[in-house]
């Protein structure tokens, strides 16, 4: 699709080309340029033919000679996307479908696009391939692309997913495999549904793709208060977390010993749901589903712990009470972390916030909202009040029920601060030092 060319770096390789603000990008070496993926693609080559279409209105090519992967310095007026696909499933487990209403409607999108599993690392289900799209991703070299599998089952899986071309996951994945595409797997798990031999079978058909397929994260499923008329779910209960903990440790040897990595991973919520401790640095390896909660607890820890090595003493810039305000599942490992590390002039206190606008059963930090973190710290004294950045909408200040942080302020008369998942931003919050 023609994308009109906003700006031109000053001495880039476009600008040198006689490409200007207000032409109109045509086509690349004769190919329209879809969206960012194509563009990317067409312009890492080291020559290329650009067509254009003036501001004026008269057509010419451009032949530009570089280096292969240098950028051309152009700024398309989109970002080249067309609208994000949508997603075409209905699946047992979907987080969307538990939403509340009247929330603000960014928030049940439901996007299902290769390009932004490309681009954003989103989890995508490939159910709504068209044979078009599926060859594009295999000749634009499209990898690695983060897909979320659940099961290789495909009886099973058309059942979770609710749609009828779910099946073909094994078929997908063996042709990216086939064509050098790599690939992360997503499976949420469900209880009596798609764990025990089920995912065995699972695990042991994406080995089989090694080494295209490169980890597979477990995550389990997350159910809200508003489930009426959906599929019955219930959340892992503690003896059933520690068996999928186990049977994955199992795998992980295995895998070890065949491909030299561990290749599957737990999410952090597993281990909290069985007590069971977050795992050393190394088994994470390069943790490579670190966005998908799978060892975030682990490098906060280390980075924490490392980043109280370098302060000599460890005080706090002038005494004062702190409340770091935590969804239940991680507070007892936020407790344990700051009480082994005690800082001189600061009294702490971690309090886990019950998650009453979704339901108790939703446990994590990132979905808490405004009102419950109000309601539940009313009346409490404290000096400042520290909170992970992820309760708010990125890089805004608004809380996921439209309670805005200034608002949270003015109704508890206590500073609230945004603290990035960064162990020494969170000592940096803790000794009173202003983050950068």
């Amino acid at each position: 699709m023609p994308q009109r060319i906003v700006e031109v770096s000053p001495g880039s390789i476009g600008e040198h080309a006689g490409i200007r603000g207000g032409d109109t990008l045509l086509r690349i070496d004769g190919v329209p340029v879809l969206d960012l993926v194509d563009y990317q693609f067409l312009t890492a080559r080291s020559s290329l033919t650009v067509e254009l279409v003036h501001s004026d209105g008269t057509r010419r090519e451009v032949l530009i000679h570089k280096a292969a992967g240098a950028p051309l310095g152009l700024v398309l007026e989109s970002s080249l996307m067309s609208s994000p696909k949508t997603c075409a499933n209905h699946c047992i487990f979907c987080f969307i479908e538990q939403m509340p209403p009247h929330m603000r409607e960014s928030l049940y999108v439901r996007d299902d696009d290769w390009r932004l599993s490309l681009m954003a690392g989103n989890f995508v289900t490939l159910t709504n391939l068209p044979e078009a799209e599926l060859q594009r991703i295999i000749d634009r070299k499209a990898s690695p692309i983060y897909i979320s599998v659940h099961t290789t089952d495909g009886a099973l899986r058309q059942r979770m997913l609710n749609h009828r071309h779910a099946d073909r996951i094994l078929d997908h994945l063996k042709r990216f495999s086939d064509n050098g595409i790599s690939f992360h797997c997503q499976i949420v798990l469900c209880p009596g549904i798609n764990d025990g031999e089920h995912l065995d079978r699972t695990l042991r058909d994406l080995a089989s793709f090694s080494p295209h397929a490169l980890s597979a994260a477990l995550v389990p499923v997350g159910l809200t208060k508003y489930r009426d008329h959906l599929y019955p779910l219930r959340p892992y209960t503690r003896s059933e977390a520690q068996a999928v903990i186990w049977q994955a440790e199992a795998f992980q040897q295995i895998m070890l010993s065949k491909a030299g990595t561990r290749f599957v991973f737990p999410s952090d919520e597993f281990y909290q749901i069985a007590g069971f401790p977050i795992p050393p640095d190394e088994a994470y390896e390069e943790y490579p589903q670190y966005e998908n909660g799978v060892g975030l607890l682990r490098r906060l820890q280390d980075e924490f712990e490392a980043a109280c090595s370098l302060e000599e003493p460890l005080q706090a810039q002038r005494k004062r009470r702190v409340i770091v305000a935590t969804g239940t599942s991680v507070a007892p490992f936020m407790a344990a972390l700051l009480s082994a590390h005690p800082i001189e002039g600061l009294a702490v206190t971690v309090q886990p916030i019950r998650n009453r606008f979704f339901g108790e059963t939703v446990t994590v930090s990132g979905l808490i909202t405004g009102q419950d973190l109000v309601s539940q710290l009313k009346g409490c004294a404290a000096d400042e009040i520290l909170i992970t950045e992820n309760m708010l909408r990125k890089g805004d200040d608004v809380f996921l029920d439209n309670l805005s942080l200034p608002e949270a302020i003015e109704q508890l008369g206590i500073p609230i601060r945004p603290v990035p998942d960064d162990g020494g931003a969170l000592l940096d919050a803790l000794l009173g030092k202003e983050l950068s």
